[in-house]
């Protein structure tokens, strides 16, 4: 799929929309005051940035609270 340009007022008034799209593979730039600020994709279609680390959904059901967490660091 090809990349869509929205504006960032349309992406918070739609965002479920959007979040949808983003699910089925769609990219989007997005724009504000006419400029590129962001671009929203899949992450399977990311640069490789994000490895995951620990999935806290696997230690405790329903994840690890944040601040049971850092009290922990």
């Amino acid at each position: 799929m090809t990349e869509k340009i929205i504006g960032l007022k349309e992406l918070r008034l739609k965002a479920d929309s959007y979040i949808a799209q983003v699910k089925k593979g769609q990219s989007f730039l997005v724009m504000r005051r006419s400029r590129p600020v962001f671009r929203i994709s899949p992450p399977d279609q990311a640069d490789s940035l994000w490895e995951e680390v620990v999935d806290f959904t696997k230690i405790k059901r329903g994840g690890v609270r944040l601040n049971d967490l850092l009290s922990r660091l």
